[in-house]
């Protein structure tokens, strides 16, 4: 597979080394603490490759949920004590959220970690469907699933730096638009990684 088309700059993407990415990349004056309590969550990166171009599959959070309410996010969530893995993590939240089969994912490996404002540290797990799939959304954590073109996420020209105020100081952050959809924070951060 080539490296100049989405899905290959995504799978080259696996194999950079480096530190993980964190949502302070763009505030070169916070110091954070070294022994931080960081909790392991994963996301499931899942790439529709039924079609002309592959499309990334995305979800709108419940705006109930105590953590990120309403963001645009990739499935996933927090480690359980059964999961052994953080694609066990990645593919169970995405089966339990979006109704995706663990059996329908051919994972193809981890991005780099990223750390989160809200304490948690992120692994991105890489996944391709490559049958039809429907999602079924669970309405408590998922307002609505939705897909954009690999392409449009891997096109650094798509990207923005913006700003609000957060716990009282302005903080900067990643956005990647896309029609009526806001992708911002960690999802647009771990995205901008790739397309770097």
């Amino acid at each position: 597979m080539s490296r100049t088309d989405p899905l290959g700059r995504m799978l080259a993407a696996l194999g950079r080394s480096g530190d993980r990415s964190s949502d302070f990349d763009l505030e070169p004056d916070i110091r954070l603490p070294e022994h931080r309590n960081l909790r392991d969550a994963a996301t499931l990166i899942p790439v529709l490759m039924v079609g002309a171009a592959p499309r990334l599959l995305l979800t709108k959070r419940s705006s109930a949920l105590r953590h990120h309410p309403g963001q645009i996010a990739f499935p996933g969530g927090k480690a359980e004590a059964g999961d052994s893995t953080p694609e066990d993590t990645a593919l169970r939240e995405a089966q339990e959220e979006i109704g995706l089969p663990p059996s329908a994912v051919e994972v193809l490996g981890r991005l780099r970690q990223h750390e989160t404002v809200t304490g948690f540290l992120i692994t991105p797990v890489l996944g391709v469907v490559r049958d039809d799939f429907v999602p079924t959304p669970e309405p408590n954590e998922v307002a609505e699933v939705f897909e954009v073109p690999l392409a449009h996420v891997l096109d650094a020209r798509n990207y923005a730096v913006q700003s609000r105020c957060w716990r009282g100081k302005q903080r900067r952050y990643y956005t990647v638009p896309y029609g009526p959809y806001y992708i911002w924070g960690a999802t647009a951060r771990i995205l901008r990684g790739v397309a770097q």
